[in-house]
């Protein structure tokens, strides 16, 4: 697979269902973004209306780092070098799912408009960059993704809506993700207190992409109800409560939300379920 190809011998959907069986970290993020290049010089093609089938165990990943139930993770202490490291593995270790649930709604969502798969291949290479500065970043310090266990929980989601891409856009982007626009702001803060100023960076340039993320997930989930006509708020409740999607807590970064495009009545909401929980 090669998708810097000139030719259009390489197909979107297809070679993100590829890239997605891919176990080697580095080899899916060359690849990803190496695939964005090509579709942006032209040198690839899509088939919105094919119906793929998955050919390997999905998602590609690595044998380490071994996951665990979220409760069994090692403590992220600030105070200590280690401590930081796993904080560090542990971003990494989202940003190698988010690769994944990009890829995996490229290809498996047929009959969405041309701009969806882009917005998603976009979506795939920025998580690919992402990734590649945490692990970039653990190795400057002594680690390697891998090093320490992790958890499933945003693939677990990512799993139960693979039926459903309303729900895959309700409950993933601008559920999953966008817990990251809270919780980025303080975890940026205490990397920066402890000295840790290039890991700092590396948050601002994440959590100014994610709010870009999290609007493409936005928009999609708005166009998807449009078209039937689904009230947002209410279908979104719904869904939450159909996939069993965790109760969102505050503090809520609603100046990001509203970059990524919450609505008030929708933050709103938001605060009134945190409120509740």
């Amino acid at each position: 697979m090669n998708p810097s190809a000139t030719s259009t011998e390489y197909e979107l959907r297809s070679t993100a269902l590829a890239l997605l069986c891919e176990t080697d970290p580095d080899v899916k993020v060359a690849g990803t973004r190496a695939l964005l290049k090509a579709w942006q010089a032209g040198s690839v093609s899509l088939h919105t209306q094919a119906v793929l089938q998955e050919t390997a165990t999905l998602p590609g990943r690595p044998a380490q780092p071994e996951l665990v139930s979220p409760r069994l993770l090692p403590r992220r202490a600030m105070t200590t070098p280690e401590g930081r490291a796993i904080l560090m593995h542990a971003l990494a270790h989202i940003e190698f799912n988010a690769i994944n649930l990009a890829l995996d709604a490229i290809w498996r969502f047929a009959a969405m408009p041309p701009e969806y798969y882009a917005d998603w291949l976009k979506v795939a290479a920025e998580e690919a960059l992402h990734f590649s500065l945490l692990a970039a970043h653990l190795k400057q310090v002594g680690y390697a993704y891998g090093d320490f266990t992790a958890h499933n929980s945003l693939w677990e989601m990512v799993h139960k809506t693979r039926d459903d891409v309303l729900a895959r856009m309700a409950l993933v982007p601008r559920t999953m993700e966008a817990r990251g626009l809270d919780a980025t702001p303080a975890v940026r803060m205490k990397l920066a207190q402890a000295g840790e100023h290039e890991a700092a960076a590396i948050l601002d340039i994440i959590l100014r992409d994610e709010v870009g993320h999290v609007a493409i997930g936005n928009y999609w989930y708005g166009w998807l109800c449009e078209r039937p006509g689904l009230d947002v708020l209410s279908t979104y409740a719904e869904l939450t409560r159909q996939y069993k999607a965790p109760v969102m807590r505050g503090p809520f970064n609603l100046e990001a939300r509203r970059a990524a495009g919450f609505s008030e009545a929708e933050l709103a909401a938001l605060q009134a379920g945190a409120a509740a929980a």
